[in-house]
């Protein structure tokens, strides 16, 4: 499951870019690292992502880097986790009716991969037994961030029957859970797809049949698999937890010590990343004097903190955020003001990614704007025409191939290429390696709006 925001990591994490693309520990971001740890083909089919149409170029190219194939849904618009698991589970019927899914959150860290894996090994002989078995985290401390599940007697093996879940609790009620031996409810599930969707169907059958529906009578685009809107939006948006697993007699826990964590906040990213000798953790150019338990991300600009503790430094090219290290919910605050007063911040960054590759804006005025392009090798953009500016490319590195009307022209580096308003043109790289140009545009209105696609690749047109 990769389709949700995760504005709880803003401003690195965004609307159009959240959390589980990123690359928060070292080159690989949370959904490659979580397809990685269960590509096993022992073990593990091909897998299946569900996300939704603004990340699905983002799904194939993160796919791509780390050599792996899948299947990928589309939700239409966002319904939690709840249809999400159904529709990953009624599709894995449609390639094995008697499948075993196990459904994981893109998002989620896993540092001791050989005990996830041993714990899903475990956990299998009792999905296929009929429960529905969940990943119960054995604590480390009394987190108030996470809900818990008290263990019931024994299944098989490690297994233990669900005695019950509870809500994220304040910090007493956390230190009593852990002397009571509860888990951390980690959200990550193994069933058998029909019994999933048998006991989802007990308790709430029309939102079943819709996703079951949008499943049968689902598209296909571009090779990705694109849910029935109609059949999925009539399914109610609820979590898997309170859909199915508070509900059913099934559910059973896996418990498991495989250094797990959700990074559901600047606060776990410090926890999980190296540090230096007074706890400040940084990502990117930074220096402290007399600072300690701080943590830094930033893109481009240096970062210097002097006799502060405690604090998260996060500097993007567009946006800068100083934080108390341990209020998560006052970071939702925050962000839930900025999405009134300045939303863009919280939906895209100065960097835009599209499946041809990258645009990023450098500067811009009342009848200017200038534009750093990346296209991948073998990527082209639309064939289009603006109605309010022109456009002026110069090429800084590889080879671009431009259509203006009737006019096929190469352009190498330290070349350039004229686009009256109007003109209908393309700019495609036929090379080998990425191409990066500067575009200066002029004219009236830069609206990205401004744009009116006679064909494309990715079929926006």
């Amino acid at each position: 499951m990769c389709g949700g925001a995760g504005t709880r990591l803003w401003p690195a994490s965004r609307e159009v870019h959240p959390k589980q693309f990123l690359p928060l520990f070292g080159a690989r971001s949370t959904f490659q690292e979580t397809l990685l740890r269960v590509s096993d083909a022992a073990l593990f089919e091909r897998p299946i992502v569900i996300t939704n149409n603004a990340y699905r170029f983002m799904v194939l190219e993160q796919l791509a880097e780390i050599g792996l194939e899948a299947d990928v849904l589309l939700e239409p618009m966002r319904r939690d986790s709840g249809p999400a698991i159904a529709a990953g589970a009624a599709f894995a019927q449609t390639r094995d009716g008697q499948a075993i899914v196990l459904a994981l959150a893109a998002d989620h860290v896993v540092r001791d991969v050989a005990a996830f894996v041993a714990a899903c090994r475990e956990g299998l002989t009792a999905a296929e037994a009929g429960r529905i078995v969940t990943f119960g985290v054995q604590a480390e401390r009394a987190a108030t961030e996470y809900g818990y599940i008290s263990p019931g007697e024994t299944i098989s093996g490690a297994v233990r029957a669900v005695a019950k879940f509870v809500e994220k609790p304040d910090p007493a009620t956390a230190a009593t859970y852990i002397k009571s031996g509860y888990l951390w409810n980690s959200g990550n599930f193994m069933f058998r797809a029909s019994v999933l969707l048998d006991e989802y169907r007990n308790v709430d059958a029309a939102s079943v049949q819709a996703v079951s529906d949008a499943v049968s009578n689902a598209g296909t685009d571009l090779g990705f698999v694109k849910l029935d809107e109609k059949a999925f939006g009539s399914a109610k948006a609820i979590s898997i937890d309170y859909a199915v697993m508070e509900k059913t007699s099934r559910a059973a826990v896996m418990p498991v010590a495989c250094g797990w964590s959700d990074v559901g906040s600047w606060h776990a990213v410090w926890e999980l990343s190296d540090k230096d000798g007074q706890g400040n953790a940084a990502r990117g150019a930074a220096v402290f004097e007399d600072s300690r338990n701080c943590n830094v991300s930033t893109d481009r600009a240096l970062v210097a903190l002097e006799g502060v503790d405690d604090l998260v430094v996060v500097a993007t090219q567009d946006a800068v955020l100083v934080s108390r290290q341990k209020d998560a919910n006052g970071l939702k605050r925050l962000v839930a003001k900025l999405k009134a007063v300045a939303p863009e911040v919280t939906e895209s960054h100065i960097k835009v990614h599209r499946p041809w590759g990258s645009y990023q804006s450098v500067d811009n005025g009342d009848r200017h704007q200038v534009k750093r392009i990346i296209v991948k090798p073998g990527g082209r953009l639309s064939l289009q025409k603006h109605h309010h500016r022109s456009e002026h490319w110069i090429v800084v590195r590889g080879t671009a191939q431009v259509t203006v009307n009737e006019l096929v022209k190469t352009v190498h580096e330290n070349e350039s290429i004229y686009i009256p308003i109007g003109a209908v043109h393309r700019l495609e790289n036929p090379g080998k390696i990425q191409l990066e140009l500067i575009e200066v545009q002029t004219g009236s209105y830069l609206g990205e709006d401004d744009i009116i696609r006679i064909e494309d690749d990715y079929q926006r047109a």
